[in-house]
C-alpha cells in the first residue's frame, strides 16, 4: 500500500478526519492526504509545525527527557494530532474540533511503524 493511501485510510478511519501529511523536519511534504471539505490548510499548518518541532526536540536533548513521541494542539477549529515516525519524519493528522481524538491518536500509534516502513 502506497503512503498516501494509508494516510487516506487513517484519515477516512476517524471521524472527523481532515487530512494527513508525512513532513520532513525541514518542512518538505513527502506524501499527504486531504479531503476536499477540509477547512483548515493542513499543509501550510504542517510546514509551520516543522519548524516548531525542531525547537522541541533542541530542547528536550537539554532537558535529558527523553525522545518526542506525539504532541497534540487542540483550537476551536481543530485538533492537531503529530506523532514522530522518526529523526527525520513525522506524521501530522487534523480532525474538526468535534472529531474522535483517541481513535486519532490510536490510529497514529498503529500506523507509524507502517509509514516508517514506507519511507525506507
Amino acid at each position: 500500500m502506497s503512503l498516501r493511501d494509508q494516510l487516506k485510510q487513517m484519515v477516512e478511519s476517524v471521524g472527523g478526519g481532515m487530512g494527513a501529511v508525512i513532513m520532513g523536519y525541514d518542512g518538505i511534504a513527502i506524501d499527504e492526504y486531504i479531503k476536499p471539505e477540509a477547512t483548515i490548510d493542513i499543509q501550510m499548518m504542517a510546514i509551520e509545525y516543522a519548524a516548531m518541532l525542531k525547537e522541541i526536540k533542541k530542547t528536550i536533548e537539554v532537558l535529558n527527557s527523553g525522545a518526542v513521541e506525539e504532541i497534540s494542539i487542540n483550537t476551536d477549529r481543530a485538533q492537531v494530532l503529530i506523532r514522530i515516525i522518526n529523526d527525520d519524519f513525522f506524521v501530522v493528522m487534523a480532525l474538526q474540533s468535534e472529531g474522535n481524538y483517541g481513535k486519532g491518536r490510536y490510529l497514529l500509534r498503529v500506523e507509524a511503524p507502517e509509514l516508517h516502513a514506507g519511507l525506507q
